[in-house]
């Protein structure tokens, strides 16, 4: 049996999932690490904490599985977009990485868009200059650290900063690219025109391929470290959400998925590319060859239940210890008591600023209309209801544009809720579907990495045999109860959006 290791590297940890040919899962290993946040609105990881957690965990999976790494025969990594990883001439990491949630770049932001001209950045790389793209960070560091952008030889996204400790070859694949604010999405390379208005040296930048392409082969200094044959072959890899679409089979025109994990994600595969003049979602290349996605990003969607858990459920995490069960499971249980528009409490889930479709760093989460009526339950059943409020909110954009969506299927660590899937089949409207394998992103470059390796002739015909639905949520009468709160919701931000400024400036 020939078996293929998938790795993703989240912003909560790096989890390493080995497969057989059917997409079977045998073995997977989780390694967490930290999220720093020096000041209000900026996120930071330590790349290196990546890599040994990469390590770690292929190391486990093997040793678990029992299974000769002669028989495993490919490798692929899927990442969080848009981090900023510097180099110096030696390889090693100069600061920490700033990450895809990091709200500090707005002026600089601002310097691109006057720089470039934001109908030309739209035009060249199908998307405004945002806070979590790679770009506005690069613009900050040369800006705030000279010294750090004096020493860099290498700039690198997540993903490709472990591809090259794996391998130890430079390289970017088009779909972690097209996130940078420097791709060009015409000619699927770096945008000449855009580096060159920025002062940004193309030479910093790694070559560009397919996510499909094969990178290298395992070092002998790795193979030493995780018990792999140094014969096994590394694909290039596809940024996090495009690897969840080919680890849930969304590689056709009409399919698309929802993730609810740290961020919320709605991903929509197109034969060609849609791209919002407004920036209100982004358009990317896919990790299938020539083909391309439409994207939407909430910064905080499961981050925000996450938080609140951390810092008030502490009744729930210790029952559920006790029991042996999920704590999310205890507090699903406590929301479903609650009725829809938690007596009359909306939540708007900007903990990290946000992005899609407002667009505003400056933007901060929001408890609107609470009153003494309202317990912890009516507060977190508001969370869920306001992370899919800013979900279908995204959608109705991508439905303007003219994206037809025929099949919608849930991942994410908040596929496994029936209350998360429920919210939305009944605010989407339409039926929701999950896959047998929830391992998605790690799935999908597991999927790449076989056909890089020559297990399937294509990505397509890989996705035919590894990757099988399973369950529906269908829509109920409930869409015109949620449709008031919506409304409401709609309205908040434009409200609040003065005083959001206001406060930042404090």
């Amino acid at each position: 049996m020939e078996y293929i290791l998938g790795v993703d590297l989240g912003t909560s940890g790096t989890k390493t999932v080995l497969f057989d040919k059917t997409g079977k899962k045998i073995a997977s290993s989780t390694v967490e690490y930290d999220l720093f946040t020096p000041k209000n609105g900026w996120a930071e990881q330590n790349p290196i904490d990546w890599f040994n957690a990469t390590i770690t965990t292929i190391r486990d999976v093997i040793l678990k599985s029992n299974v000769s790494s002669k028989h495993i025969k490919g490798l692929g990594i899927s990442g969080q977009m848009h981090g900023l990883v510097m180099l110096d001439r030696n390889g090693e990491v100069i600061r920490n990485s700033i990450l895809w949630c990091d709200g500090r770049t707005g002026k600089e932001c601002e310097e691109i868009t006057e720089l470039v001209g934001r109908e030309r950045l739209i035009e060249i790389s199908a998307n405004p200059a945002l806070t979590g793209f790679t770009a506005g960070k690069i613009m900050w560091v040369k800006k705030h650290e000279p010294d750090n952008y004096v020493k860099c030889e290498k700039m690198m996204l997540p993903k490709d900063y472990v591809r090259f400790k794996l391998t130890g070859k430079y390289g970017c694949e088009v779909s972690d690219a097209s996130g940078t604010n420097l791709f060009d999405i015409n000619e699927k390379k770096w945008s000449a025109e855009i580096l060159d208005k920025l002062n940004i040296n193309i030479e910093l930048l790694p070559e560009l391929k397919d996510s499909v392409d094969i990178a290298g082969t395992i070092t002998e200094e790795i193979a030493s470290l995780t018990g792999l044959s140094p014969e096994t072959i590394v694909c290039y890899g596809a940024a996090d959400n495009a690897a969840a679409a080919i680890g849930t089979g969304v590689v056709s025109t009409g399919k698309a998925f929802t993730t609810i994990g740290t961020s919320g994600v709605i991903f929509v595969h197109s034969d060609e590319p849609f791209i919002d003049k407004k920036g209100r979602v982004h358009t990317f290349c896919s990790a299938v060859p020539n083909k391309y996605t439409l994207m939407s990003c909430t910064l905080s969607a499961g981050m925000s239940l996450k938080w609140f858990r951390d810092n008030f459920c502490s009744d729930e995490i210790n029952v559920a210890k006790n029991l042996h069960k999920d704590s999310y499971d205890l507090i699903n249980e406590g929301v479903a008591e609650i009725p829809i528009g938690s007596e009359k409490l909306i939540f708007l889930p900007y903990l990290m600023g946000e992005r899609s479709p407002i667009l505003d760093e400056k933007a901060r989460g929001v408890f609107f209309g609470l009153n003494a009526i309202h317990n912890k339950y009516h507060m977190l059943r508001s969370i869920m209801e306001g992370v899919m409020f800013s979900q279908w909110q995204c959608l109705d954009v991508i439905r303007e544009l003219g994206v037809k969506t025929n099949l919608m299927y849930a991942c994410g660590g908040g596929a496994k809720s029936f209350l998360w899937r429920s919210m939305m089949a009944d605010m989407y409207n339409v039926e929701v579907t999950t896959v047998k394998n929830e391992e998605g992103p790690a799935l999908g470059v597991a999927i790449l990495a076989a056909v890089a390796s020559g297990m399937y002739e294509s990505i397509e015909s890989a996705c035919d045999v590894m990757v099988e639905s399973k369950d529906i949520s269908r829509p109920s009468d409930n869409h015109l109860e949620y449709k008031k709160y919506y409304e409401i919701y709609k309205h908040l931000y434009s409200a609040l959006m003065a005083s959001f400024a206001k406060l930042n400036e404090i």
